[in-house]
C-alpha cells in the first residue's frame, strides 16, 4: 500500500459536532413522524444544489401546514451543534507541516452552511487550510456516488491509491474503497479526527 500524500476530510461529525437526530425529533412536534419517498428524494435534490432554498422551504410548507418558514429552518438547522477549537488547532497544525494536501468534502446544503458561517466563528479560518473546499449544493454531486471522488481525484491530478478519505458514514467509506482510495471510518462517539495519526493501519 502506497503512502498517504493527500487527504480529504468530511466536515459534519468529523470537525463540526451533529445532533443527527435533532431535525427528526424537531419535526415531530409538528406532527412529521417520518419522509416519504417524495420529500427524501426533494432532500436529496437539495443537498446537491438543484432547487433553490426558497423553494426547498416551499416545498415544506406547503406540504406540512404545520410549518412556517422559521419553524421548519429552526428545525432543519437544529442537526447542527458546534466545532471545538482543538479540532482547528489540529488543522491548522497539519496545513503548516505541509506533508500533506489537504480538501474538505460534505454533503452540505445551503441551509446549513448559511447557519455555520453565521455562528461558527473560525468558518473562515476552516476553510482557508483546504487546497479544494467541496461543498454537495456547489458542485452537484453527492456521497456516496462514486463520480464525486472521480470529480475531485480529477480536478487535483491525485492519485486514489495515495488518498486517505475520513467520513463518518460507512456507505461513503465503501464508495471511496471501491475507487481504491485508503479510508478512515471515524465513529464519532468514540474517535476525534486529532486521533488520525494513531490509526496504526493507515500509511501516514
Amino acid at each position: 500500500m502506497k503512502p498517504i500524500k493527500n487527504i480529504i476530510f468530511d466536515f459534519g461529525d468529523v470537525f463540526l459536532n451533529l445532533d443527527k437526530s435533532a431535525t427528526e425529533q424537531h419535526l415531530q412536534n409538528f406532527g412529521i413522524s417520518e419522509f416519504d419517498h417524495e420529500t427524501i428524494a426533494v432532500n436529496k435534490k437539495y443537498e446537491r444544489g438543484l432547487i433553490s432554498t426558497e423553494a426547498f422551504i416551499q416545498f415544506y410548507t406547503e406540504k406540512f401546514q404545520s410549518l412556517d418558514k422559521n419553524t421548519f429552518t429552526n428545525a432543519w438547522n437544529s442537526i447542527l451543534k458546534n466545532f471545538p477549537r482543538h479540532r482547528l488547532d489540529f488543522l491548522q497544525n497539519l496545513k503548516a507541516k505541509n506533508q500533506y494536501r489537504l480538501f474538505l468534502l460534505s454533503n452540505t446544503n445551503a441551509l446549513h452552511i448559511q447557519w455555520v458561517k453565521a455562528n461558527i466563528s473560525q468558518y473562515e479560518d476552516f476553510k482557508s487550510c483546504f487546497e479544494g473546499f467541496y461543498l454537495s449544493h456547489k458542485i452537484h454531486l453527492r456521497k456516496p456516488d462514486a463520480s464525486v471522488f472521480e470529480f475531485i481525484l480529477n480536478q487535483h491530478n491525485l492519485k486514489a491509491k495515495e488518498t486517505l478519505f475520513i467520513d463518518d458514514t460507512q456507505e461513503h467509506i465503501e464508495s471511496a474503497k471501491c475507487l481504491d482510495l485508503q479510508t478512515w471510518h471515524l465513529n464519532p462517539k468514540t474517535d476525534d479526527v486529532t486521533q488520525l495519526f494513531q490509526q496504526k493501519h493507515l500509511h501516514l
